[in-house]
């Protein structure tokens, strides 16, 4: 059975300290839950000032147009290194608005060497919203599916589980209950890699917003 270190667990939801907490040099726990500011080590992509904001204990982007290489205001933070260490990204996210653009999304991107290279959204395509896994882009810089699965809830939790040379996706429909698998593939090497939580494919003429609640990161063993 799948299970967090205790560690982690007491770390992330026992402790409000846990995000200023110092971890050792193989523990990636941190978590930030977003209580009236960002907490330290995040930066902005493309921060737009007006379109992202901190409210009831969470924090709200307003989904924009773009895709995934000009994505604005996307939240990043250094990852924890994956080589030493499998772990688990987790963050809660919600659509205040119903989707209407096609491709409109919302979740986990995987950064390396600067690129986004795989992701963990809940996308809206074709009428419907699913939960999407993709994958490094091919030769011509289209993006790889690994799992395409439907969701009929406003809110899921997300969960991107990465290791040296794998990365693993997981969903919670609603926030709570089981996770289901969302797909899975193959990572290179870690090198200068990074996680956002970030969202896109927004419409021009209307004010869409998700929100992005416990963010955490914790250590994984399958």
């Amino acid at each position: 059975m799948k299970c967090f270190s205790v560690i982690a667990f007491v770390l992330t939801a026992f402790s409000p300290l846990a995000s200023a907490l110092p971890a050792a040099e193989s523990d990636p726990s941190y978590a930030d839950h977003f209580d009236g500011k960002l907490a330290a080590g995040w930066s902005w992509l493309r921060e737009d000032g007006g379109a992202w904001r901190i409210k009831d204990n969470a924090l709200e982007i307003r989904v924009q147009p773009g895709v995934a290489h000009n994505v604005k205001s996307a939240l990043v933070r250094k990852a924890a290194d994956r080589g030493r260490q499998q772990h688990a990204v987790e963050v809660t996210v919600t659509n205040l608005t119903p989707p209407t653009q096609q491709y409109e999304q919302a979740g986990i991107t995987w950064y390396h060497d600067g690129k986004p290279l795989a992701k963990l959204v809940k996308e809206y395509i074709d009428g419907k919203t699913w939960i999407v896994m993709g994958g490094p882009t091919d030769p011509d810089g289209k993006r790889g599916l690994a799992a395409k699965v439907p969701v009929d809830t406003p809110t899921v939790r997300l969960r991107l589980i990465v290791s040296a040379d794998r990365y693993r996706g997981q969903f919670q429909p609603g926030g709570e209950g089981e996770f289901q698998p969302a797909g899975a593939g193959p990572l290179p090497p870690p090198s200068g890699d990074e996680v956002s939580i970030q969202c896109y494919n927004g419409p021009a003429d209307a004010e869409h917003w998700f929100r992005f609640d416990d963010f955490q990161v914790v250590k994984w063993s399958d």
